[in-house]
């Protein structure tokens, strides 16, 4: 098969920050970003947990409202200092741009396909998209609406509410040699919480039998690092459609670097058909 892509790949919230001081974790992002280039599309949460690290650091207390509107005030605050750390680490002779996407750009046919064109000229022009879902200006309730609209009109939607989605998506879009995603665990586990149950390979023959193990496999999955995030079940349901066109898929944790992981030679969960 051939790929239009050699690289999606995407990082998590809670894989970025330094829980023990509750900042970014600068020393990841920088070896992160240096491994960067042009070829690879990546895609970084993180907007909405920085803006609120930050305003608790200039405020001293958090901001008060309703879920959504603290989220959305948050990702707004958040999303220039998440830039800004990969701009200051990622190679000075590369084009950095960032592309905010909501479910809109997935599910109408024109927006999809400007998207996609958008992305493979990067590549071309020595540049690196770092792609976020636009938290700052989606209303959850709008959203719902249109997503069920689509759905009744389509038989199905993309969401994106959830960047592993977002990921996922680019990865079909683009026709991705590889889809990585980044966490905080080294991959799926059969028991939660436990490394020695790493799952190192879910793999077929086929399609239809590598589908089958993803499913077997997601019953082992069970809770959430965070409140709000859908877990190691929702990533295995996400890949689906990339493992579906040939993509390989591997899950991994942060702290080791982009190129081990792509070699083999760190610990992971790769999904793929044999």
């Amino acid at each position: 098969m051939a790929y239009d892509i050699e690289l999606v790949g995407k990082i998590g919230s809670m894989a970025l920050i330094n829980k023990e001081n509750n900042i970014l974790d600068y020393t990841l992002i920088a070896r992160l970003s240096s491994e960067l280039k042009p070829g690879y599309v990546w895609v970084t949460s993180g907007a909405a947990e920085t803006g609120r690290l930050d305003y608790i650091k200039r405020n001293g207390f958090e901001l008060d409202g309703t879920l959504e509107e603290v989220k959305t005030d948050y990702s707004a605050q958040g999303q220039s200092i998440l830039m800004a750390t990969y701009r200051q680490y990622v190679d000075s002779k590369y084009s950095l741009r960032q592309v905010l996407v909501e479910h809109q750009h997935f599910n109408d046919p024109q927006k999809r396909e400007h998207l996609k064109e958008m992305l493979l000229r990067c590549p071309k022009q020595n540049a690196i998209p770092i792609i976020n879902y636009n938290d700052a200006v989606s209303a959850e309730e709008s959203r719902r609406f249109e997503i069920q609209s689509i759905i009744e009109k389509s038989g199905k939607a993309v969401e994106c509410v959830d960047n592993d989605e977002t990921a996922a998506q680019i990865a079909c879009l683009l026709k991705a040699k590889t889809l990585l995603i980044l966490t905080s665990a080294k991959g799926i586990y059969r028991e939660a919480g436990r490394e020695e149950t790493l799952i190192e390979e879910i793999c077929g023959k086929d399609v239809y039998e590598l589908l089958d193990n993803i499913n077997e496999c997601e019953e082992y999955c069970k809770g959430a690092s965070r409140v709000g995030a859908n877990g190691a079940r929702a990533k295995l349901e996400y890949i689906k459609d990339a493992a579906k066109i040939g993509t390989k898929v591997i899950i991994a944790s942060a702290k080791y670097s982009i190129k081990s992981i792509l070699s083999g030679e760190a610990p992971a969960t790769r999904i793929f058909v044999k």
